[in-house]
């Protein structure tokens, strides 16, 4: 998917180097005539490596560049002297990062530590040289190892953001408005579903300089696990987060079935998302009197922990904050 900047999909193709080959050099000098082997070993094809750089949020950098080809190992030569390794070719990719087969799609590498190093493709080894074939039956071998060829793939990389707190909810549901009161990210908020087209990370300040990480993930519909809508672009996001924060407007319809809908949705994509921690917030509380939150109290979903907050009023912001801070720690 992408917006502006951010990529979060690409194939790309990468081919490593492939190895020197070896020599097949006899000595020679003025007074020696007929020296032995001493051709060298040819050089290491140069790697394809993805390194993690904590410093980046997005593929956008492999947009225009999907091509990436490492460099030959150089010949050996004589004196032993062995060929040159082939450079490497370093790419970049942010953190939480998946490497799939192009045509499998098998996961093959996953990058979430800055400054990480997965080798991609192997550079091909260089030759041996024939010094290395002699011996007493054959004193001066003529022939040497050729390089072993580099190795050529399509690859598929997608980015899960990662962040502590993940907000889940449909579209127009108040998350972007609330990531924007709590941090410093400046989400596009408008009053019409799919405002969010890209997901959106934001740092909160917490107490005593304290702070974590939270994601403004698109909205998700009914049907996103199947592909409706944009959902099944951005259910994988969610994989990445600690903590599930689902927020569900005051005016909806229905909040209990909302909620049961939204933790189908997750269901659906990958189980393994029920088994996170979650937290229910009520978004535009200040439309809210007290009777009317008596009222909601008494039908919101079981098992859940519940608070009522208020971006615009700043209602129950640091309540939630607080909240928040203690499921991570």
């Amino acid at each position: 998917m992408t917006e502006g900047n951010f990529v979060d999909y690409i194939k790309i193709y990468a081919s490593s180097g492939k190895g020197g080959r070896g020599s097949a050099h006899l000595h020679r000098e003025k007074y020696n005539a007929k020296g032995g082997p001493d051709g060298g070993d040819g050089g290491r094809g140069g790697h394809v490596i993805l390194r993690g750089d904590k410093a980046m949020w997005t593929l956008f950098h492999l947009k225009f560049k999907r091509h990436f080809r490492a460099e030959h190992g150089g010949d050996g030569s004589s004196n032993r002297s062995t060929g040159k390794d082939g450079s490497d070719v370093i790419i970049p990719v942010p953190l939480g990062t998946i490497i799939r087969d192009a045509d499998t799609d098998e996961i093959l590498f996953e990058i979430t530590d800055d400054q990480e190093d997965i080798i991609l493709l192997e550079g091909g080894k260089g030759g041996r040289g024939n010094w290395h074939f002699k011996s007493s039956t054959n004193q001066t071998p003529r022939y040497a190892q050729p390089g072993i060829d580099g190795i050529e793939a399509w690859f598929r990389i997608e980015l899960k953001i990662l962040a502590d707190v993940g907000l889940v909810g449909f579209p127009n549901a108040g998350k972007s408005t609330l990531l924007s009161v709590l941090t410093a990210a400046k989400p596009k908020i408008a009053d019409y579903a799919f405002t969010t087209l890209k997901p959106n990370l934001g740092i909160v300040e917490y107490r005593n300089h304290q702070s974590f990480v939270m994601a403004d993930i698109p909205g998700i519909i009914e049907g996103a696990a199947e592909g409706k809508g944009l959902g099944h672009y951005f259910l994988r996001h969610i994989e990445r987060n600690s903590l599930l924060l689902f927020l569900i407007p005051a005016d909806s319809d229905d909040i209990k079935k909302e909620y049961e809908i939204l933790l189908n949705e997750l269901k659906k994509h990958n189980p393994e998302l029920l088994d996170k921690q979650r937290l229910l917030a009520i978004s535009k509380a200040d439309m809210l009197d007290d009777e009317l939150k008596t009222e909601i109290a008494e039908e919101l979903p079981e098992g859940v922990e519940t608070l009522f907050i208020s971006s615009v009023a700043q209602q129950g912001l640091m309540e939630l904050k607080d909240k928040l801070w203690s499921f991570l720690n």
